[in-house]
């Protein structure tokens, strides 16, 4: 008698890149919270895992104003610093973040704004890839939760400097 055994297996994409957005309305004026978003130096004191940051440059025009800061994320002995590219766009209110360097291999973050009556709206969105496909397929799994976090702690702080 001759016997087949079949395994189940699943495939795992090791091309997956994380992706996450949130939109939240915050009560607070649009200008409040852009510079609270540009105010790089300030988010070890309330971003989540935001260990250090420090900017090397900042360079303003009419239109924009370019940034080039480091992030240095981690918890325990688990960190990591990434040099990014930060252009926030004066005439349609967003921030296009690019990595140049570090354990990233790709980075976009976008941030939007727009006044409401009751508060200023945010959208968030992140797409990025780790060079390390292991940790990759990890944060994959998490990133959502961890994107809702940093939203939280922005909408905290928000709420701590500009609500009366």
């Amino acid at each position: 008698m001759q016997m087949k055994i079949l395994l189940n297996y699943k495939k795992i994409d090791l091309n997956i890149m994380p992706r996450a957005s949130v939109k939240r309305l915050i009560e607070c004026e649009k200008k409040q919270l852009i510079d609270l978003v540009l105010d790089i130096e300030k988010y070890p004191i309330f971003v989540p895992y935001c260990i250090d940051a420090k900017v090397y440059e900042k360079h303003e025009n009419d239109n924009f104003l370019n940034i080039i800061a480091d992030l240095t994320i981690g918890k325990g002995p688990f960190k990591d610093t990434y040099k990014s590219d930060v252009k926030f766009n004066k005439k349609n209110n967003s921030i296009y973040v690019t990595n140049i360097n570090g354990p990233l291999k790709h980075l976009d973050n976008k941030w939007t704004f727009e006044e409401h009556k009751n508060g200023t709206e945010i959208y968030f969105d992140v797409d990025f890839e780790i060079k390390n496909k292991f940790l990759n397929i990890l944060m994959t799994t998490s990133f959502q939760y961890g994107l809702d976090k940093i939203a939280d702690a922005f909408q905290d702080r928000a709420n701590q400097l500009f609500k009366s």
